[in-house]
C-alpha cells in the first residue's frame, strides 16, 4: 500500500530517478512487481530538478558528484543547503571534516518521523528553507522550532 501513495520514479531509459532506496528495499524483500510513476515526459533539466528535490531531506549523496556535475545556485534554489563557495577558492573533499550529526542514540536526542503526502512535504521543506534563509539559521530543526514558536505566539 505504502509503494502505491509513494511509488519508484522512472524516466525513459527505465532508471530510478526517484524511490532508489525504497526500490532496494523492494528488492531485498523479493518483491516481483512494483508501482512505478513514468516521469518521462519531464525534461532532462526537470528530471535533475526531482531527484534533488525528492531527496533534499532524506537523501544520501555523492557529494563529489554534485560539487562537480551540478549548478551550486539551482541546488540551493530547489531548497538543498549547499557549500560555498569563498574567494573563488575550492577545497579538496578529503581535507574537509564531515559533520558529526546528533544520532537518536546519543543523550537528549530522538528520532522524529513525519509521514506525509509527497506535494505536501515539498511545501514544508520549502518553508523551513525559507526560515532558514531568513532567520539566518543552520539547521532544519531549528528552523521547524522557530515555526512552532511562532504558531504559539499567535
Amino acid at each position: 500500500k505504502m509503494l502505491e501513495i509513494r511509488p519508484i520514479v522512472i524516466n525513459e531509459k527505465k532508471e530510478v530517478i526517484g524511490g532508489n532506496m525504497r526500490l532496494k528495499a523492494c528488492q531485498e524483500i523479493g518483491l516481483k512487481e512494483i508501482f512505478v510513476i513514468d516521469a518521462s515526459t519531464l525534461s532532462a533539466e526537470e528530471q535533475r530538478q526531482f531527484m534533488i528535490k525528492d531527496n533534499v531531506s532524506f537523501g544520501e549523496w555523492n557529494w563529489d558528484t554534485l560539487a562537480n556535475q551540478w549548478d551550486n545556485g539551482q541546488l540551493n534554489d530547489w531548497g538543498m543547503d549547499v557549500w560555498d563557495q569563498k574567494d573563488g577558492e575550492y577545497f579538496d573533499v578529503e581535507e574537509i571534516e564531515e559533520e558529526k550529526k546528533p544520532r537518536a542514540t546519543d543523550d537528549d536526542y530522538s528520532v522524529f518521523e513525519l509521514v506525509m503526502l509527497h506535494e505536501n512535504k515539498l511545501v514544508f521543506l520549502q518553508l523551513l528553507n525559507e526560515i532558514k534563509s531568513e532567520k539566518k539559521i543552520d539547521k532544519q530543526e531549528d528552523a521547524l522550532m522557530e515555526l512552532i514558536t511562532n504558531y504559539k505566539n499567535n
